[in-house]
């Protein structure tokens, strides 16, 4: 069956289903990576170099810088919450 001859939910479900081949090869091809990121963790705390609230700190810290949040503002922001506590 061509795809002019197709309905719109049957060119849907094909849609659907390419996503999800493609989302799960992604995500085998990313594997290694997340496991190479729990080794570094591991291997600091291991190692004593920072604990595990430190790298999350670091973490959030580069989330941040990465996302472009305003360091003036969130500040402010944790001021005024503070205040709420």
């Amino acid at each position: 069956m061509t795809d002019s001859f197709k309905t719109l939910e049957e060119r849907k479900e094909e849609h659907i289903l390419n996503y999800v081949q493609s989302l799960s090869a992604l995500e085998e091809a990313m594997e290694p990576f997340k496991e190479q990121k729990r080794a570094l963790k591991t291997n600091y705390v291991e190692n004593g170099w920072l604990d595990k609230d430190e790298i999350s700190m670091a973490v959030k810290a580069f989330r941040m810088i990465k996302n472009g949040v305003d360091p003036e503002q969130l500040m402010d922001f944790y001021e005024t919450v503070k205040r709420v506590n």
